[in-house]
């Protein structure tokens, strides 16, 4: 007896297909008679107007960045691949023989209601049907047919919807710079608060240290190594601290990110002469960086006693607003603040203008640094950086 195959609802998109506005429901107002429903269209949802289809051989998983909804595939038809850069209708997929595919995207994925900017980022594991044309100018094509759960999400809020930055990564070297730009610890303090929620390594890297007295910097360096992060000073002109930063990569799927012009680009060259990537100098005017970088792009890197490693560059930022952090949960992703939320009076304190309070407590003693608890009082007023 065959085995009958499951069904799924699905959640999709609100199609185009909408019933027109009436214009004279005021002339029509006594005619109760009259309705505009479409014939046919039921109250169970199933009608035209439905944002609900049903999936035969359909899989729900849980990942990182929601629920996702897995169509069924034929996996003999299919390759896996990792999706090295996603160029508007077109991702560049590397297969597990390392032969590369320009895919388009199943039309199916694209319809599915979720709150993500874009279906298929830099970094994700797929599925995809190749399709490879003959000839002298031989191409290699294919059709991602399923993205599989993700893990290690790095992303913001851009326009009231996710937007990812990486994915699948184990760690993020977050990239700042000593000068040129100036450093932005709230910047620092937001990629921090992100990667406490979603269990991600975070790094920090600075930038730039030979422009500046390396002394300089130690005060911000000791808050944060008090806290457990590890941070790197680095030069991608001089060399300086570019050999630790290479054994960092080594077996991991690693993400650059920061703001523009703070040398992501740079350090990766620096690390891998081959990689070739464009850089651009800071504007002297406005000593912003310039976007050099356009679009999130996971690289193949050969690493110290020939491990292989991929890091994710990824296009400058100048705001960074948290995705999926409400106001009652940013002092619990601050580990210097963590300590003392329990202790205040109040169970619903915001550690902002109650008294008594102990985090403000432990700001006035000196145990929180003030620059810290200024951070976190911006990001729980949810200002940008």
């Amino acid at each position: 007896m065959a085995k009958k195959k499951r069904k799924l609802r699905a959640t999709f998109r609100k199609g185009h297909d909408s019933r027109t506005r009436r214009n004279d429901l005021t002339r029509r107002l006594g005619d109760a008679a009259e309705e505009d429903a479409a014939a046919g269209e039921r109250i169970s949802g199933k009608g035209r107007l439905s944002r609900k289809r049903t999936l035969a051989g359909g899989e729900v998983v849980e990942d990182a960045a929601g629920e996702a909804v897995l169509p069924a595939i034929d996996r003999d038809a299919c390759l896996r691949g990792r999706v090295l850069r996603v160029q508007g209708l077109v991702s560049r997929v590397e297969a597990e023989d390392r032969q590369v595919y320009r895919c388009a995207t199943r039309q199916l994925l694209k319809q599915l209601a979720t709150d993500l900017r874009h279906v298929v980022a830099a970094g994700d594991d797929v599925w995809f049907r190749p399709e490879t044309t003959g000839g002298t100018g031989e191409r290699r094509e294919g059709v991602i047919e399923r993205v599989e759960p993700r893990y290690g999400v790095l992303s913001r809020t851009s326009r009231q919807r996710q937007q990812l930055i990486a994915v699948n990564v184990d760690q993020v070297l977050i990239v700042t710079s000593a000068a040129e730009p100036r450093l932005k610890p709230n910047l620092i303090d937001r990629y921090l608060v992100t990667c406490e929620r979603t269990g991600i390594r975070p790094v920090i890297v600075i930038n730039k240290v030979d422009l500046i007295e390396p002394a300089d910097l130690m005060p911000l360096v000791g808050v944060y190594a008090q806290l457990g992060y590890r941070v790197a000073l680095a030069s991608a002109g001089s060399g300086l601290g570019i050999g630790p930063l290479r054994a960092m990569l080594a077996g991991k799927r690693t993400a650059f990110t920061g703001q523009s012009g703070v040398g992501k680009s740079s350090l990766l060259n620096a690390i891998d002469p081959g990689l070739g990537l464009r850089v651009n100098a800071v504007s002297a005017e406005s000593q912003k960086g310039r976007h050099t970088t356009t679009t999130a792009e996971l690289f193949p890197i050969e690493t110290a006693g020939g491990e292989r490693g991929f890091v994710i560059d990824t296009p400058g930022i100048r705001q960074f607003s948290l995705w999926g952090v409400v106001p009652e949960e940013v002092a619990g992703f601050f580990r210097d603040l963590r300590p003392y939320v329990s202790q205040c009076r109040y169970p619903d304190c915001t550690h902002t203008h109650e008294d008594p309070c102990a985090v403000k407590d432990a700001v006035a003693d000196g145990w929180i640094d003030a620059r810290r608890y200024e951070s976190y009082l911006q990001i729980h007023a949810g200002d940008s950086a």
